[in-house]
């Protein structure tokens, strides 16, 4: 008899497990059951500056800046009108300050002379303002108006979920739908936010706290820096 051709069954790889996201959710809303953006706002607009100026920068940051800009910056037409220089200076501590001023007063000239200054809950709108994707919009579609049109993906949520096994993937965009397709709709704005904040205090980027992990024995990259 001849010896067999047949290859062998491959190794099993991490891709071939499913990842336990029922029990992931549920000790996820057992842990952070209201989370939410620590981003300070009031309205819509407001939430979208935050979440432009939160680039690269703290939350805390962000929060010391809006408190006196949205108290000198009540409209989209205000943001529209002042001068590229005077709202670099407003937001200079922020970092970026002149891309993150030139990307506001784009997206509010629009918002102002299209929308009538108000921010559109339409995702494609939204998309569509000079310097905006899919996070930013998700952040404000999600947050400010409850509406679930994607898993918002920032530096906490793409490693967590590659260290849990929920993607491979390391283009944010591919990550979001890898996450879109595991985590129910109407899960999709707790989670992102349930993610950042398990990113931040626990599973973080350096040493990640791993003995107090909520999630250790799910994690099949336990201890591992990505």
């Amino acid at each position: 008899m001849g010896k067999k051709t047949g290859a062998k069954n491959p190794p099993k790889t991490e891709s071939a497990s499913k990842p336990p996201i029922r029990q992931i959710l549920q000790r996820l809303d057992k842990t952070y059951p209201g989370a939410t953006t620590a981003l300070r706002y009031s309205n819509p607009l407001e939430l979208l500056v935050a979440t432009i100026l939160s680039a690269q920068c703290t939350d805390e940051r962000v929060n010391k800046v809006t408190e006196s800009l949205f108290r000198k910056y009540r409209s989209a037409a205000d943001y529209a009108a002042v001068s590229q220089e005077e709202l670099e200076q407003d937001i200079k501590s922020t970092g970026f300050f002149r891309n993150k001023a030139k990307m506001i007063r784009e997206c509010c000239r629009i918002l102002a002379e299209k929308y009538g200054g108000q921010v559109p809950p339409d995702i494609h709108v939204l998309t569509q303002l000079p310097g905006i994707g899919r996070k930013t919009a998700n952040v404000v579609l999600g947050t400010a108006y409850g509406l679930p049109t994607g898993v918002v993906v920032d530096t906490h949520v793409e490693r967590v979920s590659r260290r849990l096994g929920l993607t491979h993937e390391k283009n944010r965009d591919k990550i979001e739908e890898d996450l879109m397709h595991l985590i129910p709709q109407e899960k999709w704005i707790l989670f992102s936010h349930q993610l950042i904040h398990h990113g931040r205090r626990v599973c973080t980027a350096r040493k990640p706290k791993c003995d107090a992990c909520i999630l250790r024995d799910l994690c099949p990259k336990i201890g591992v820096k990505k």
